[in-house]
Formats: C-alpha cells, structure tokens, sequence
C-alpha cells in the first residue's frame, strides 16, 4: 500500500473512531464527506466448489470501507439513494455509508432513548425496508420492533412501534427480520440486547422466540425450540425459513424449517452444522440471494452455501462477522465484521 492511501486510511479510521467512542450524538460534520476510492483489502476466499467462482470472481478479497466502531451489524441497502445503512449496537447509532459521500452519522439514538437507566446492547440490530419502503428496526434497547417516523432521505429518531409484547409479557431483543411478499414480518428474539443477556432479572420470556408478526396485526410464536434463533432468511419460493443458531457448542447450526400451508413451521431439520470447521464463534445473520443461493456470517465469515445445503465456499474476513446485505443490482456484498465496514465484489 502506499503511504498516501494508507495516510488516508488512518485519518479515515480516526473519523470513524471518534463518531463510535461517544455517547452522545455525533455532530455529522465530523464524519461527513469521508470518501475514498481505493481501500485496503483483507482475509481470503477459500473455494471448496468451482461453483464459488461464478459467485465470487477469482482474486476477490474483502475490502475494508470503514473501521473504529464498536460492533457493526443489520446491513441493508437504501435503493433510492444509493446507500448502505448498518447499525452500531453498543453505540446506539445507525450509520450510512456510499461511494459517493462516504461515511456518515445517519440515525442517533437508533435503538432506545433511554441511555441513563440501563447499559449493554442499547442500539439497533437488524435493519429492512418494509413493502412501503420504510426503515424497520430491530430494537435492542426498546425491545421492540420498530418503524422510523420519517422519509429516508431526512432521518429522525423518532419510532413507531410495531410490536413489543407476546402474551402480555415484552419480548426479549428482535435480532434479526425479514418480511415475506405479503407483508408478514417474522423476527428472532434472543436476549442478547439485555444487560445480563439470557441471566437478565428483567427478562420476562423464558424462550428465545421464532415470531410471525403477521400484515393483520397478529403476533404468532413459531418456534420456542432454538436456544438462541440468530439470523434469518426466506427461500426465494418463501416455503423455506432459514434460522442461524448462535447458541454454544453442538447447539450453533443452521437450521432449515418448511412453512405449513396454515403457515405454521415443521420440526425443522439441521441445515448445516459448522462446529467441525476448526473456527470460533457461531452462525449469526443471514441473507438469500433470488437465485437460492445463501450467505451466512458464522465462525471465520460469511460462509457460503447452495440451496441444497452444499458449502461452496467461505469469505474469510479475520474477524467476528455478523451480517451481510448486498446492493441493489448485486454487485457487491457488504459484510459487518466487529468493528469494520466490509464488502467484496460479486459476479
């Protein structure tokens, strides 16, 4: 690398440190305008099918667009205005980022208001567009789902809530969601946005949820079975639900469940069970692309799998990876890896 990008590297990284070390709202004009055209690349492709290479051209490598936040999550793409949004959890912020303007500040507090009476997991997690192109958020700090209460292209931090309580009782953290083409949202609920996570006194469910929020307004329990129900994705025909299992030892796999006709899940069956693959860390967000094919983050990054459960490769980032998203026409995938802003060319 040479000593002007790498130059513009650290004064890159330096922005994007300072926006994430506070906790208090980020004026926008210290982290707006960052932009850069050439960015370092890290990790590695490995192939285990030739199959891999007409997802990933051959000599694609992760490519680090951001780094300096505490830990990056629930990418999705903003097609209108040609930008990625992705959640900062422990900095209560949502960040946007293009190739156009670079990185900015774009939505702050992004998972509760209330930043005095508790600590932990405070901001958002997952992010997607609902069917009139609205942002919905997984709330950790409000345990709630979530919708802004305003245009894109203006942000507020201002939510209308969607659905917090099952029975009665608040749910523990939305995770992770994805909405069906007839507008049905179903989420995953682990604890993991609590203070003291799955010990946590104020937790009133004692299950990790799999729910159905359906567009008539119904809150309906899926499954209560999954110790910790992570990432999650629809087949392209939405007759298959994809679960990552984030829990520890022979309980962190991926999961694939057939919807009913009356909608509910079977027992569901082991997807794929990565705890041979020599790497730390669990199955965490997922995304299926429209020809079937799946992008899961799990240990060492995002691995990837056909639609029969065939591992054809894994995208190696060298960090804890959460999720992925890609843009609108598919040309790149960008990963949340802890503390970075990833993305690698697609074919």
């Amino acid at each position: 690398m040479n000593k002007i990008c790498f130059a513009k590297l650290l004064v890159f990284a330096a922005l994007a440190l300072s926006a994430c070390k506070t906790g208090t709202t980020v004026p926008k004009s210290e982290i707006s305008e960052t932009k850069d055209t050439s960015y370092a690349t890290t990790g590695s492709v490995e192939r285990i099918s030739p199959a891999m290479d007409e997802i990933i051209p051959p000599g694609a490598l992760p490519e680090i667009l951001a780094d300096g936040f505490k830990w990056t999550e629930g990418p999705v793409w903003l097609p209108d205005q040609d930008i990625l949004l992705f959640s900062d959890i422990p900095n209560n912020s949502v960040f946007q980022w293009s190739e156009r303007t670079g990185l900015k500040l774009y939505l702050k507090p992004a998972g509760t208001a209330d930043t005095t009476s508790r600590e932990g997991e405070t901001g958002s997690n997952g992010l997607l567009l609902d069917k009139n192109g609205q942002l919905v958020l997984c709330q950790h700090g409000d345990r709630r789902m979530a919708r802004m209460d305003a245009p894109l292209d203006n942000p507020q931090p201002r939510y209308i809530n969607i659905v917090d309580k099952w029975q009665g009782k608040r749910l523990n953290s939305p995770n992770d969601a994805i909405f069906n083409s007839r507008g049905d949202l179903f989420f995953t609920d682990p604890p993991y946005g609590l203070e003291k996570s799955f010990n946590d006194p104020k937790r009133e469910l004692k299950f990790s949820g799999i729910f159905k929020f359906t567009a008539e307004g119904e809150l309906i329990l899926l499954s209560d079975k999954m110790s910790a129900p992570n990432g999650i994705g629809l087949s392209p025909d939405e007759k298959k639900l994809y679960i990552g299992n984030s829990g520890e030892g022979d309980k962190a796999l991926w999961m694939e469940f057939a919807i009913n006709s009356d909608g509910s899940l079977d027992k569901g069956k082991v997807f794929y069970d990565p705890s041979k693959s020599g790497e730390s860390g669990g199955p965490d967000g997922l995304k299926v692309r429209s020809d079937g094919t799946i992008f899961a983050t799990g240990p060492g990054g995002v691995w990837v799998f056909a639609q029969d459960g065939q591992h054809l490769g894994t995208i190696k980032t060298g960090q804890p990876t959460a999720n992925c998203a890609w843009d609108e026409d598919g040309n790149y995938l960008y990963i949340t890896a802890n503390m970075y802003l990833m993305r690698i060319r697609l074919k």
